[in-house]
This record gives C-alpha cells, structure tokens and sequence, in this order.
C-alpha cells in the first residue's frame, strides 16, 4: 500500500514522459489511500498539486465506476483546488462524471449527490479571466450535463456561453456554438 509520503516523493522525482500512466497502474496494483492523493491535489507546491490531479484525473476518468464511490470528496476537493493549474483536471473529472455515457451506477451516485457546489465552482471558473480556455470549456459542458436537473443552469449557461464568444478563441466558440444548439433543441422536446 503507498502511503501519502511515498506518493509525494513519487510526484516529486516524475522523469519518464509516460510517468502519470505508469504510476496510475502501479497505485491501482498495489494500492493506495484515496484521501492521500485528494490532499496532494490541495499541496502548496503548485507543481506537487498538479502532478497530483493529473494522476487523480487519469485514475478516475480511467475507472468512474471505482471511484463514483468518493464522488462527495471529489466534489468538496475541487471546489478547493487553488492551483489554476489543477481546475482544468478537476473540471475534466467532473465532465466525465455527469455525463450521460457515463455507468449507470456513476449516474445514480450524481443523483443522490448535491453537485450545486460542482455548479458554482464551474460558473465561477467561466467568469474568471485568470481561468484557462480549456477550464472554461470543461466548466461549460459539465454545466450542460447539470442542466436538466439544475433548471436554472440553462438561462446562465447561454448568458455566459455568448459573452465568452464575444472575444473568444476558436475553441470556446466551437464550444459555446454546440452547447447553445444543444440547450435550443432541449428547449423544443
């Protein structure tokens, strides 16, 4: 089992290109404690915190039915990562997690699951100007996947996604223009 030193030691002294997917094997073989890896997530160094979502980003997304189990902490420790660098992966994982091709156990979690502190945090990562493009898009399609079951999500949603397009890059606008079609064609059902 690796505890949470050796694991801070071992995102520490990453060397190979391929490190975060090997070291993702390793821990599911042997074992690890899932609070360690959260807390290394919320590390002061913000290059410990980083590597540290990247692996917790690639273990989830690898496995959402092994770790929808922890989906109350993965929630609560996103909402706290500070690092600009891990709101990308925080917000991938919560992609991942609410959306429709996801398992149906995952869904049932995300159902009993209060994920308004998810939609906060998403709404506060689309008006940051700090926040990258590709936090800005994951933000936007984890909303999408929350607004049916948040009805008020769908007005903000299209307010921000046409403010963001405004001055956009090319990826926000491709974003903004297949969320908006789909939230149109959600309207006329």
């Amino acid at each position: 089992m690796t505890d949470q030193q050796t694991l801070l030691k071992l995102l520490s002294a990453r060397t190979a290109s391929n490190w975060v997917n090997k070291l993702a094997k390793e821990l599911e073989t042997e074992g690890f404690i899932f609070t360690d890896l959260l807390n290394l997530t919320l590390h002061p160094d913000g290059k410990i915190a980083f590597r540290a979502v990247w692996l917790l980003d690639t273990l989830v997304t690898g496995n959402l039915s092994r770790y929808a189990p922890h989906l109350e902490m993965l929630v609560q420790y996103g909402v706290k990562a500070k690092h600009h660098s891990c709101h990308r992966q925080y917000a991938r994982i919560y992609v991942f997690l609410t959306s429709g091709k996801a398992p149906q156990d995952v869904k049932m979690m995300i159902a009993a699951t209060d994920m308004e502190p998810v939609v906060e945090r998403c709404f506060d990562w689309l008006i940051d100007k700090k926040a990258k493009v590709a936090v800005k898009a994951f933000a936007s399609e984890t909303l999408f996947n929350l607004h049916k079951r948040y009805d008020w999500i769908a007005e903000e949603l299209q307010s921000q996604l046409h403010y963001l397009m405004q001055n956009g890059s090319p990826a926000i606008q491709a974003k903004g223009r297949r969320l908006l079609k789909a939230l149109q064609s959600n309207r006329m059902d």
